[in-house]
């Protein structure tokens, strides 16, 4: 219990404190001062002396520290803690601060401590007149039509002005005018400006008007504003356009060209926009032919011609022309123009084709007639009488027919189509007015065709290299020929001529499209086949014409050899066919002995046949020896004891082609004692003898053969070069029988060098082309036998080398 009651007696306690502390604050909240000063006062002006009206000591403010602490625009002013004076902080705008019309007041709350005392003050901002009424545009647009009755008011737009209401805008005034006038009625305390027209507007003499209101305020001095009223005054139709003259008059040629201006109608309004546009027209009672003839532009005035004059018609035209312009409704104005025409030789002579035929044969006669014409003119006396005329450089000329002004178009020269083909012939009738006139007919006359030309090649003769072993069926050359003629006269097909049997062996290889001209290669070639036959072919070249005409082209084909023969093992050769045989020697032979000589031959010529020998296998390298040219096997050392006694040596034959082609021959070497090689050898001996013989036999034979033909070769093209004359193309190839050219060669080779002797066996009258890098025989043309063909042989050319090897 005494602890409860003592807890209550502290709670009476602490409620007195604090209502004691209530009332000691409550003295020191002071009632609120109020100062009054007036907007843009400077920087540091004093507003009053804060400390002084409070009652405070001003030696203890600033130990009190006496501030200004609250307030949304304490920023404005500030407090001197020496001296007690609250002065203006930053520039004060009013309109800035408060805005409207009512008072504006400034709430500051002071602290000062020790003891806290809080003390409210208010600065109430008073109205300056320092803004200037202002428009919210500078300039105001107004539109009012001419016809617009006076009195009749237009509302201005409203100045405005920042300041309180004694500072407002008080009344407005226009500039000095004879047609407007402000007034202003009042809306919410806001005097609204009305614009007053006072005198009737006329576009024609002013079109626009401009006008400066002014605003002014109520302030000491007043201050004023400025808006530019603009008024533009639209029109109303109520001018009538005016013609520049009463009538107008103008004379003009009756060959005045179409569009020729004659006059310009001049007419005025003095009205604006459509009301002023003035728009030309003819009046509504003239002829229609007037309209065909004329033409008045409705925007210019210009009268132009339209159609052709004629004086022999009409003299003179009167036309009645009206102007009106584009208002509401339009008003119109009408005048007369008067054209005069003036008579001069107008009148053209007249062509007139009344037969014409448009082609003719380039082998017409001269005096052919190709067109009936008649040449007329309207004018009489002297400007009707006609001198025709026909163009130069045609083979054609005007004749006169017994009847007046009638003419027959003749050939007077021979035509060739392929020189001309087409003339554009051009006729002049010209009479003998003043100044004369003239009228042209052009003609066009077709020349056609007549089979006159024969087909011709492009080049004569032809060349052509073809390796053997081509493909079947492939083209191997294209022969063209063209015709100056044209259609079927141009129509050319090509043939391969036929002639003796050797001939018709070689055309069994080739034959020819007779459409395109292309050489078709039926079968394979075999150079080793056909070398020996020599050929002459003739390509054919017909047109379709009537008669039908001819040419021919020599075609040389040259085959050429490919390495496409193996070489072929004459020796040895086992009974069986294959190239194997045994060779038996004594034991007790010394090095170098011949052991045996393998034998080859290649069906090719040239590189191709040139064979070498080499040793692929063999069971002692230091035993035997082959010579990679003869084919010769000899010892190279004597046999030992340790020797075996039988040797299997693998021999490789091989050519000189690009692609080399090869052989292999098998030659056993068994070594036998002295007595059993002795006893063999004399049966191997007599068949090798007379075996050796045959061979030599045949190379000396062959040997001789090249010789002498080579020798012939060499003689024969001295003496051609010798006997050539300059028009060689008359003394060469008489001889239809020719048989084309064979080319031998004989190649040999000393140590690292290789030698190549080439001899070509020619016919009479070839000639070996200067220059040339592929030993190519150049076949002169011959001169045609008839005057309707051009016959040229396709030689076929083969190119052959020997090669020839002698062993001793």
């Amino acid at each position: 219990m005494e602890a409860r009651e003592q807890r209550r007696k502290w709670d009476y306690w602490w409620i007195a404190l604090c209502f004691s502390l209530l009332l000691c604050f409550g003295q020191q909240v002071s009632a609120q001062i109020r100062y009054s000063i007036p907007e843009e006062l400077k920087e540091g002006s004093v507003v009053g002396h804060i400390a002084k009206d409070l009652g405070l000591d001003v030696s203890t403010l600033v130990n009190r520290r006496f501030r200004i602490v609250s307030g949304s625009k304490d920023a404005l002013f500030q407090v001197n803690q020496n001296n007690g004076v609250l002065y203006v902080h930053k520039n004060i705008d009013r309109e800035e601060l408060c805005d409207g019309n009512g008072a504006c007041l400034i709430n500051l709350k002071m602290v000062v401590e020790d003891p806290l005392e809080i003390h409210y003050v208010g600065v109430q901002i008073t109205d300056v007149n320092d803004n200037s009424p202002t428009f919210t545009e500078e300039e105001q647009h107004f539109e009012i039509a001419e016809h617009t009755p006076t009195g009749t008011r237009f509302q201005i737009q409203a100045a405005r002005d920042a300041d309180t209401t004694v500072n407002n805008v008080r009344s407005y005034k226009l500039s000095q005018n004879e047609h407007f006038e402000v007034e202003t009625k009042d809306r919410d305390e806001e005097k609204i400006p009305l614009l007053v027209l006072k005198k009737a507007l006329d576009r024609e003499n002013a079109a626009e008007h401009r006008l400066i209101l002014t605003a002014i305020d109520g302030g000491n001095p007043p201050r004023s504003g400025n808006l530019n009223i603009i008024v533009t005054v639209l029109d109303v139709n109520d001018n009538r356009p005016v013609f520049s003259q009463d009538s107008y008059s103008v004379t003009v040629k009756e060959n005045a060209a179409i569009g020729t201006l004659l006059i310009k109608l001049n007419a005025t309004d003095l009205d604006e926009g459509s009301n002023g546009v003035v728009e030309y027209a003819f009046g509504r009672n003239l002829k229609r032919k007037v309209y065909d003839l004329f033409k008045l532009d409705s925007a210019t005035g210009e009268i132009q011609i339209k159609g052709e004059l004629d004086f022999e018609e009409t003299e003179v035209y009167k036309l009645d022309v009206q102007a009106s312009d584009k208002g509401q409704p339009p008003l119109v104005v009408e005048s007369v123009v008067t054209i005069k025409i003036i008579d001069i030789n107008d009148n053209a002579p007249e062509i007139d084709v009344t037969s014409l035929s448009s082609v003719v044969s380039e082998d017409s006669k001269p005096g052919t007639v190709i067109s009936l014409i008649s040449i007329s003119d309207k004018d009489s006396g002297i400007n009707g009488k006609i001198v025709p005329s026909i163009s130069d450089s045609v083979p054609f000329e005007l004749k006169p027919s017994f009847q007046e002004n009638i003419y027959s178009l003749v050939t007077k020269g021979k035509l060739d189509r392929e020189l001309v083909s087409h003339y554009d012939i051009t006729i002049t009738a010209t009479d003998l007015g003043q100044p004369p006139l003239s009228s042209f007919k052009s003609l066009s006359v077709q020349v056609s065709d007549v089979n006159d030309n024969s087909p011709e090649f492009s080049q004569n003769p032809l060349e052509l290299y073809l390796v053997e072993n081509n493909a079947a069926g492939a083209s191997i050359l294209s022969v063209s020929a063209s015709d100056k003629d044209l259609n079927e006269n141009a129509m050319i097909t090509y043939y391969i001529i036929r002639g003796d049997a050797a001939q018709n062996y070689m055309a069994s290889f080739l034959n020819i499209n007779s459409e395109t001209g292309v050489i078709y290669a039926l079968n394979r070639f075999d150079f080793e086949v056909i070398r020996n036959v020599s050929s002459s072919k003739c390509s054919l070249a017909k047109d379709s014409g009537t008669p039908q005409l001819s040419s021919n082209v020599t075609v040389n084909v040259f085959i050429l050899d490919q390495n496409d023969n193996v070489p072929v093992i004459l020796y040895p050769v086992s009974a069986n066919g294959s190239a194997e045989g045994v060779e038996e020697i004594p034991r007790n032979v010394n090095a170098g002995h011949l052991v045996t000589k393998v034998r080859a031959y290649d069906a090719d010529i040239g590189y191709n046949g040139w064979l070498l020998f080499s040793l692929q296998e063999v069971s002692e390298h230091s035993l035997f020896g082959l010579d990679r040219y003869t084919g010769q096997i000899r010892t190279l050392r004597s046999f030992t004891e340790t020797d075996e006694a039988q040797h299997k040596l693998l021999i490789l034959v091989k050519d000189n082609g690009n692609v080399s082609l090869s052989a292999t021959a098998t030659v056993i070497v068994k070594v036998v004692e002295p007595k059993e090689a002795f006893a063999a050898s004399d049966v191997k001996n007599a068949v090798k003898d007379e075996e050796e013989n045959d061979v030599t036999f045949y190379l000396i034979i062959t040997l001789g053969s090249v010789s002498v033909l080579f020798v012939i070769s060499i003689i024969v093209l001295i003496v051609m070069q010798c006997s050539k004359s300059t028009d060689y193309s008359s003394k060469y190839l008489q001889d239809t029988n020719y048989d084309g050219t064979l080319c031998h060669s004989i190649q040999y080779r000393s140590g690292d060098k290789r030698y190549m002797l080439v001899g070509p066996r020619m016919s009479i009258g070839s000639t070996i082309a200067p220059g040339s890098n592929r030993n190519t025989l150049v076949i002169p043309d011959r001169r045609r036998r008839d005057s309707g063909e051009v016959r040229l042989a396709i030689n076929f050319l083969f190119l052959k080398t020997y090669s020839c090897y002698f062993c001793i």
